[in-house]
């Protein structure tokens, strides 16, 4: 799957994440994380999301979390729903 817009889902209040994801042609993905527990659960949220854009079949993109603290299942769905947006499916 290719991101084809830029996209994003989420937001930067608190327990909350913010991802966005933008096309960056190729076939690899990069990846970038900001956390506020980023000492205490950075490998976990960097783990999760590349799962999740492994799981996805993206190719080509850019993808940036910015976490607030949020709950793993909250992560999930802000990234699922920011690469189905940038695939231009949603």
């Amino acid at each position: 799957m290719k991101a084809v817009k830029d996209a994003a889902a989420g937001s930067l209040e608190s327990s909350d994440v913010l991802v966005t994801v933008i096309p960056a042609g190729g076939e690899e993905n990069t990846l970038s994380v900001e956390s506020i527990v980023f000492r205490q659960f950075g490998g976990r949220i960097r783990s999760v999301a590349e799962e999740v854009i492994a799981s996805s079949g993206l190719e080509g993109a850019a993808v940036r979390i910015q976490d607030r603290g949020a709950l793993e299942c909250t992560l999930r769905a802000r990234l699922e729903t920011a690469i189905e947006r940038a695939a231009g499916k949603a």
